[in-house]
This record gives structure tokens, sequence and C-alpha cells, in this order.
């Protein structure tokens, strides 16, 4: 089973990369561009497997570029607390 497939696995996933990615001194600002990157690249490129991720890509094909940096930020946020720490 792929780690899209399930939402909280996935969360878990961004939260270990994440954490990993301020443990070497990321910064905020190139974490919400990496992030912002990630996203579209799955909105374009890969299929939803869970209903979280079609409604994500779904507000990601209707938002302006400012509001998929926004929708990016909102995901940093949220998986800031996942992850196996």
């Amino acid at each position: 089973m792929s780690v899209l497939e399930n939402w909280d696995e996935w969360k878990n996933f961004l939260g270990d990369r994440l954490n990993h990615a301020e443990n070497e001194g990321m910064n905020g600002g190139v974490i919400s561009n990496l992030a912002f990157e990630i996203g579209d690249y799955l909105a374009k490129q890969v299929e939803s497997k869970n209903p979280q991720e079609k409604v994500l890509a779904d507000l990601w094909s209707v938002a302006s570029q400012e509001e998929q940096h926004a929708i990016a930020n909102m995901m940093v946020k949220l998986v800031q607390n996942n992850g196996s720490h």
C-alpha cells in the first residue's frame, strides 16, 4: 500500500520530512517553496488516492498561484505536529 492511499499515513510521512528538513536547518521560506512545488506536481501528475487528496487537487486546480502558495503553507502547518518525531 502506498503512503498516498491513507490520509493519516500521508500526513505522518510529510511530518517526518518536514521535521528532517527543519533539523537540517532549512528555513521556512525554502520549506514553503518546496511545499508549493510538491503540491503543484502532485495536483498535476499524481492521481488522488483518497478523498482528502481529491479535495486538495480540486482546490489547487481552481486556485490562483497566490492561493496555491496559501494551500501549500496550510499543509505545512497541518503536518508540523505529525510524524514519528
